[in-house]
């Protein structure tokens, strides 16, 4: 599984930007990509500079994504505790990124003036982008979604990076050249038909401890101590168990769009009405409050909770599904830029109930 990690900040004493409509193009550009199973897309808003750490060590992404604003010479422009601005300099990211040089392929800085942090952090990461001047929302929201629609197709990163370039160039927008690479191995991608999981896959996605999937067929094999066990399958959008399982008898089908194993068709089914009701709310909300902002993300899930604690129902659906681990499947039904965000006051609000 390769992973995207979209960082974003908008401090309270800066101009307003329009973070959620780049991240909802980037992950509509997951949605439509055809090895959308293959990507997993995460978010932080109102990037702290402590969350900055903690979100590498957590997700070890294979690419970073940063909205936001940049400040040159002077760093880049994350919040402090208050929802203020707060500087990172560019040599502090660069330290950080050579902590995390084996997981991190591509960095993306869709901020003002912020080649120089490309170009420090590109001493230990294979490709950087990084604006070399003042760049507008239109600019970089269509830079985001030409890079992404490329990178989730299957192409190299300094094609995605042209695709980008061209996405505005298209809409005819001035700023064409504002984004600048670096990059040592032009040839590398995200989804690189010679990496380990690729070549996994083509050989049957053969792994440790005697387990083999063919995906070729849409069969599933899974085969531990000379014993086939009963795998869990996922058709649309409901989960399966089928087919028959025995000594080199295997039958059945998998579609591994949404693969969650081990979740029965009961709790998909509920964890869906509950991510339902909590996207409706969700999209309502946003419309009230400023969600580029902390404070405003933070009044969004406070009526959210609010909302939860008049519904036993529903307030019944989340809880069981946070307690029984299924916070990733609950997460991959929400569909809004807030979805991690919510999903962490979920979890904070849930705990004194365990």
């Amino acid at each position: 599984m390769k992973k995207i990690l979209i960082l974003a900040a908008n401090p309270t004493d800066t101009s307003e930007l329009r973070l959620d409509k780049e991240v909802r193009e980037i992950q509509s550009a997951h949605r439509l990509a055809k090895n959308r199973e293959e990507i997993e897309i995460t978010s932080q808003w109102a990037l702290r500079v402590d969350d900055l750490r903690r979100e590498l060590l957590y997700h070890k992404p294979n690419i970073v994504h940063f909205s936001g604003h940049g400040a040159g010479d002077d760093g880049l422009v994350l919040e402090n505790e208050y929802g203020q601005k707060q500087l990172v300099s560019s040599e502090s990211l660069a330290g950080l990124f050579k902590l995390f040089q084996n997981d991190v392929e591509c960095v993306v800085l869709n901020a003002c003036y912020s080649e120089v942090q490309a170009q420090a952090i590109h001493e230990h990461i294979n490709c950087v982008i990084g604006m070399n001047h003042k760049i507008g929302d239109k600019a970089a929201i269509k830079f985001a979604t030409g890079f992404y629609d490329a990178l989730v197709a299957g192409r190299n990163y300094q094609d995605s990076f042209d695709f980008g370039c061209n996405a505005i160039d298209l809409k005819n927008i001035p700023e064409s050249q504002t984004p600048q690479i670096k990059i040592t191995d032009s040839s590398k991608s995200l989804l690189d038909p010679n990496s380990r999981d690729s070549k996994s896959k083509q050989e049957g996605n053969k792994m440790t401890d005697g387990r083999k999937m063919n995906m070729g067929s849409g069969n599933y094999n899974e085969h531990i101590g000379g014993n086939y066990t009963q795998g869990n399958y996922i058709q649309g959008d409901s989960i399966q168990q089928q087919g028959t399982f025995g000594v080199g008898v295997n039958k059945g089908t998998i579609n591994t769009d949404k693969l969650a194993a081990n979740i029965n068709e009961a709790e998909q089914k509920t964890l869906a009405q509950a991510a339902a009701e909590i996207q409706a709310l969700l999209e309502q909300l946003s419309k009230t409050y400023n969600t580029a902002t902390y404070s405003g993300k933070g009044k969004v899930a406070d009526e959210i909770i609010k909302t939860i604690e008049n519904k036993p129902d529903l307030k019944a659906r989340i809880i069981s599904a946070l307690k029984n681990g299924r916070v990733k499947a609950f997460e991959q039904f929400l569909n809004h830029p807030l979805a991690s965000f919510m999903i962490g006051a979920l979890e904070d609000w849930q705990k004194p109930s365990n």
